[in-house]
């Protein structure tokens, strides 16, 4: 425990500048925050207790299972070679601000920070800088650890772990195991209730073993043939068609500039990759692939029962893409040309097909003429169906995926020759090929139905292609665009089957009813989403731990075989490619580590050769199960059966560990950036998701409440040359102009970046003014939501505050105690029960800016005090403690106490003392109503300018923007003109 003597003595000399020897400046601030981050991790201050049998806290005690757990997460930082800048930390501090208010409510806190060091950025850095992967990953994780320490952020140091320590890859590998040694039995009720659940492979094995399934058509294996008559690998070739992770022939995003293909959700929407901004190519490939679409329902279902923001569960939402409707059979050239569609009561309006480029139908059933009823515009000037079509396939060819649905661009297409019959009418309708349609989504096919979409209305323009409505247009309709509004049905019928006059969802149901009984079709769902592509042409990532036979089939490696470890070798860099060369192939750094690729193994049939899989996991792979490391890093023992212990899984992530989970269950609280929305979320969902169904972990959820932080972004400015300048050596403002070097320059806004030069790093804010001054400035910037401007200059305000709240407490002269032991009067026991209430009422929604302007407020008003009691003196102390944990553990030992702060209980507040006369101070921007706030008839113009502008309807209306003046009209109201 800390006692009053180990605190700050004073310094050495009284200071040259002639400040006062105790005066709380940069160099003071400094010396309390390193002396203070030592005796935390002497005492493990921040070590989280689990229940027996798990890590204990610092006084080596174990948790009472039945004590109220928090369990607060960052996203997974990438240790980045250039270190952290000031917009990195927005989150962690966040984090760490939410990790201790809940200390001091009572909870038990887990906080832990890991490294996500596998993959492709720590691999092109190593490229870039000729430094082997493991090297630059090791240096990268000590530099970011440094500053992440230094910044006093309440992590237990001893669940800390990089995605490549070799005991982590044990564990990833094992659960990649359980996945690949699954199969999805959509019949079967999974623990939360409902159906669909992951099955081990096993069990289906035994299903086919006695008869109670069918063994499907497989390769050269026949329908229903006799399992026990099988040899071991048709036996195979049949399971792989069922694993959760299989290898299949698939068009994949290659990507030379990298050297490896990528996931759809690796490339922008201009076909390109999203790391490098290298074009991506389409190629057929033996890849890994994980069958996450067979979790669509359960991806999109369950979001109900999550608290995440309504817009990343659109984006998952939308990107597992559920859309309800119909298969349609038409017939074209004497086959069936099925179509998917969400409208099939629009069915009577399709007057025209289109197929993808690479359809079957145009390999065989391309007439030699054009047939009669052709029009001049579908030919594109082709002299035969022919021509127009290989020549039309030859250029699609040479476009991305991407490119190829781009919203922007014109739609082009060419007749193909062949008409379709339409079931429901029987109308003759042209089939065409266009480049928008993919064989990779749906059937490759669709049906189009010009006067209900927009797009098909444009292409049946262009093609001079036949419009019918049939959804009735309101009254003045120009018949010149598609109507895709509501309206009663029209022009729907046939001698069956009727639709016209009724609303579109009773046409649906009648429409699927009438197709089902013709056998024209059925109602279905589709997804939009694909199965996940699992491997990448690179080395530093995790080797799968699967050997293939002399059949090519692909076998699981025991539990005591793991981990797999990657071969050291300094040859680790992918062959070099033109980024523009389509024809290239991917080839494996380690396809080139023979004695590593073949061994002799005995996997139960007696030692035979095999070859390692030569491709690595993407480093999606370690942060999909990385909140789990945290609850049982240390579990790396050769008998551990499971990646986290059922109790510790249980207390930290169960649904009934605390009061806040919901009935999934999950991390209390993750906070990251949006843009991991589709990408790592998604992956993270659907991997623990099987752990559940296999009975490994208890919550259907991995992160139970989700919270998206802003970002903190910066000015950079060009000289008249376009280059930019270092932004620390501008001068000047917005009226007067920016210079650097006494020349003009131009400032824009956006990131941060070194190319920018407008960088500045939590190294230099240490230095200046002091991890916790850092601390205050970034979470009183606004809403933390909200991206808002770095401005270096403002952080002098928070220093102030900090040498104020030392100054109410300490003697700058002598370092000794300037506070009374007398009993605070009635206005200043209101004004500190008010505080109590409402610091924690802003902490409990996360919005920290405001809790800091109470605190600003509450610390002025005992500035203005003769001399502060001391029973405000240690309320504000411990208030302010979860925002600058080291000041105030530093005046709390001094105050006395031999106790540190960082578990005292947050105060609470008597209700006598919040009973007084109160007024609403509404606040303006430019004259507009943007916030109101209850305040005190007494309060000062400072007060309330500080209320106004952490406001968050405020903060909104501002938007970054600064501030001309501040008008206030105490105590009613505060009109903010901004610049």
């Amino acid at each position: 425990m800390n006692t009053p003597d180990q605190t700050l003595t004073g310094a050495s000399g009284a200071p040259s500048n002639g400040e006062p020897a105790f005066r709380y400046n940069a160099q003071l601030a400094s010396e309390i925050e390193l002396r203070w981050q030592d005796l935390w991790d002497e005492r493990g201050t921040y070590f989280a207790a689990d229940p027996a049998g798990g890590l204990a806290n610092g006084q080596g005690e174990h948790a009472d299972p039945k004590s109220p757990s928090f369990f607060v997460m960052d996203m997974f930082p990438f240790p980045s070679g250039a270190g952290l800048h000031v917009g990195h930390p927005l989150g962690y501090i966040a984090t760490d601000v939410v990790g201790r208010f809940r200390r001091m409510r009572g909870d038990n806190v887990l906080h832990a920070m890991g490294f996500d060091a596998f993959g492709l950025p720590t691999e092109q850095f190593a490229i870039a800088t000729g430094q082997h992967p493991r090297v630059a990953t090791e240096n990268n994780i000590a530099n970011m650890k440094r500053q992440l320490r230094r910044m006093g952020l309440a992590h237990d140091p001893r669940r800390s772990f990089a995605t490549t320590d070799i005991d982590y890859v044990r564990w990833t590998q094992w659960i990649f195991l359980q996945i690949f040694n699954s199969w999805y039995d959509a019949e079967a009720i999974n623990p939360f209730g409902t159906k669909g659940k992951a099955r081990p492979i096993a069990e289906l094995e035994a299903e086919f073993a006695a008869g109670a399934r069918a063994v499907p058509e497989v390769a050269d294996v026949t329908e229903g043939a006799d399992w026990s008559e099988l040899s071991v690998a048709q036996k195979r070739a049949v399971l792989n068609e069922y694993r959760l992770a299989y290898v299949s022939q698939s068009p994949v995003n290659w990507c030379p500039g990298l050297g490896t293909v990528l996931a759809n959700e690796e490339v922008t929407a201009e076909g390109r990759s999203e790391r490098g901004n290298f074009p991506v190519f389409q190629r057929a490939m033996n890849q890994w692939n994980m069958r996450i679409t067979a979790y669509a329902d359960r991806l999109t279902d369950d979001l109900e029962h999550i608290d995440w923001p309504d817009k990343v569960k659109s984006m998952q939402r939308n990107w597992v893409g559920r859309s309800e409707g119909a298969h349609v059979t038409f017939t074209a050239a004497g086959e069936d040309l099925t179509v998917f569609t969400t409208r099939p009561d629009t069915l009577f309006g399709a007057t025209f097909m289109v197929v993808a480029p690479e359809h079957a139908i145009l390999d065989e059933h391309i007439p030699d003429a054009w047939p009669e009823g052709t029009r001049d515009a579908w030919t594109g000037g082709y002299a035969t169906p022919a021509e127009a079509v290989s020549a039309y396939q030859a250029a699609a060819a040479a476009k991305t995926a991407v490119e190829r649905q781009a919203g922007a661009k014109d739609k082009t297409g060419v007749f193909t020759g062949i008409f379709a019959t339409n079931p429901v009418n029987g109308a003759q309708v042209p089939v065409f090929t266009a480049d928008y349609v993919l064989m990779g989504y749906g059937t490759g096919a669709i049906m189009a139905v010009p006067g209900g979409d927009e797009r098909d209305f444009a292409f049946a323009q262009a093609f001079d292609l036949d419009v019918i409505y049939t959804v009735q247009p309101p009254e003045g309709f120009s018949g010149d665009e598609a109507w895709t509004g509501d309206g009663a049905v029209i022009n729907s019928s046939n001698d069956e089957l009727d639709l016209n006059g009724k609303n579109v969802d009773a046409a649906k149901s009648e429409m699927i009813a009438w197709l089902e009984a013709k056998g024209f079709g059925t109602g279905t769902t589709t997804y939009r989403l694909r199965d996940w592509l699992f491997s990448r042409q690179r080395y530093w990532g995790e080797p799968f731990p699967i050997v293939f036979d002399e059949n090519d089939q692909p076998i699981a490696l025991p539990d005591s075989a793991l981990p797999v470890a990657l071969p050291d070798t300094p040859d680790f860099q992918p062959r070099t490619f033109d980024p523009e060369d389509a024809d290239s192939s991917p080839e494996p750094p380690l396809g080139r580590n023979d004695d590593w690729v073949y061994v002799e193994l005995d996997l139960g049939d007696g030692p035979k050769k095999y070859r390692r899989e030569t491709s690595t996991m993407p480093n999606w792979a370690g942060s999909c199960w990385y909140y789990l490391r945290y609850l049982d890093p240390t579990n790396n023992g050769a008998d551990a059966t499971l990646p986290v212990a059922a109790d510790l899984d249980r207390y930290w992530l169960g649904p009934d560990h605390n009061e806040s989970a919901g009935a999934a269950g999950g991390v209390d609280l993750y906070v990251g950036g949006v843009e991991h929305a589709v990408l790592h979320l998604l992956y993270a969902r659907f991997w623990h998701k099987v752990l559940f169904d296999l009975g490994h972990v208890s919550s259907v959820e991995p992160f139970h409440k989700l919270f998206n932080q802003g970002y903190i972004q910066a000015f950079a400015y060009t000289d008249a040359r376009g280059q930019y300048v270092p932004a620390a050596e501008v001068e000047g403002d917005e009226q007067s102009g920016f210079t650097w070097n006494g020349e003009p320059v131009n400032r824009e806004y956006g990131k941060m970046g070194k190319s920018l030069k407008n960088i500045v790093t939590p190294d230099d804010m240490y230095e200046a003014y002091g991890a916790d001054t850092f601390r205050v400035y970034e979470m009183s910037m606004g809403p933390l939501d909200l991206s808002r401007p770095w401005e270096t200059r403002a952080v002098v305000g928070a220093q102030r505050f900090l040498q104020r709240l030392w100054r109410n407490v300490l003697n700058e002269e002598t370092g000794e105690l300037a506070i009374t032991e007398d009993e605070a009067d009635l206005e200043t026991k209101r004004k500190l029960h008010r505080a109590f209430k409402d610091v924690a009422e802003e902490m409990e929604g996360m919005r920290v800016n405001t809790a800091i302007a109470k605190l600003i407020e509450l610390n002025n008003y005992l500035t203005g005090l003769d001399v502060v009691p001391r029973e405000a003196a240690e309320g504000i102390v411990i208030m302010v403690a979860p925002v600058a944990p080291h000041i105030a553990e530093e005046l709390w030992a001094k105050l006395g106490h031999s106790d540190s702060v960082v578990y005292q209980p947050f105060p609470t507040a008597i209700d006598e003392y919040l009973v007084e006369d109160t007024v609403t101070c509404i606040f303006q921007v430019k004259g507009k109503v943007r916030g109101k706030a209850e305040v005190s008839p007494s309060a000062t113009d400072a007060e309330l300018e500080a209320l106004a502008l952490a406001d968050i309807g405020v903060q909104r209306t501002l938007a970054g923007a600064g501030i001309r003046k501040v008008i206030v009209r105490a105590p009613k109201l505060v009109n903010i003109v901004p610049e």
